[in-house]
C-alpha cells in the first residue's frame, strides 16, 4: 500500500513563502511519478508540479518561475518550494503518486490522474 504524508502548509501573506513535504517509502520515492496538485473552494482538482523518476520536473503555467518541486532521495521526501505567493494559491495541496510510464516526463500530472493520493495540507496566503 502506498502512504503518502504531507506536512508544512500554513497560512502566508501574499509575497511570503512556504515549503510542503511529502514523505514515502523508498520504492515509491523512487520507481512512481511524483507530483503537486492543489483544489480551491469550488474549482476543480488540477495539477500544479510533477517530477520524473530521473529528476525532470515539469509545471503548470500558473506557478512556473515561483514553484520548485524537488526529491531528497536521502529522505524519501517530496518537496514543493513555493515563493512570491498569491491569493490564488490558497488551496488544499496534495501529494499524489503514480506508478505507470508513458515517457511524459515532469510534466506526467497533465497526462494522468494519479492513482495515489496524501491526505491534503492546506495553504492559505492572505492579501
Amino acid at each position: 500500500q502506498v502512504q503518502l504524508v504531507e506536512s508544512g502548509g500554513g497560512s502566508v501573506q501574499a509575497g511570503g513563502s512556504l515549503r510542503l513535504s511529502c514523505a514515502t517509502s523508498e520504492y515509491t520515492h523512487n520507481a512512481y511519478y511524483m507530483g503537486w496538485f492543489r483544489q480551491a473552494p469550488g474549482k476543480e482538482r488540477e495539477g500544479v508540479a510533477g517530477i520524473d523518476r530521473d529528476g525532470s520536473t515539469g509545471y503548470a503555467d500558473s506557478v512556473k518561475g515561483r514553484f520548485t518541486i524537488s526529491k531528497d532521495n536521502d529522505k524519501n521526501t517530496l518537496y514543493l518550494q513555493m515563493n512570491s505567493l498569491k491569493p490564488e494559491d490558497t488551496a488544499l495541496y496534495y501529494c499524489a503518486a503514480d506508478p505507470r510510464d508513458g515517457n511524459y516526463g515532469g510534466s506526467w500530472f497533465v497526462h494522468l490522474t494519479p492513482w495515489y493520493w496524501g491526505q491534503g495540507t492546506q495553504v492559505t496566503v492572505s492579501s
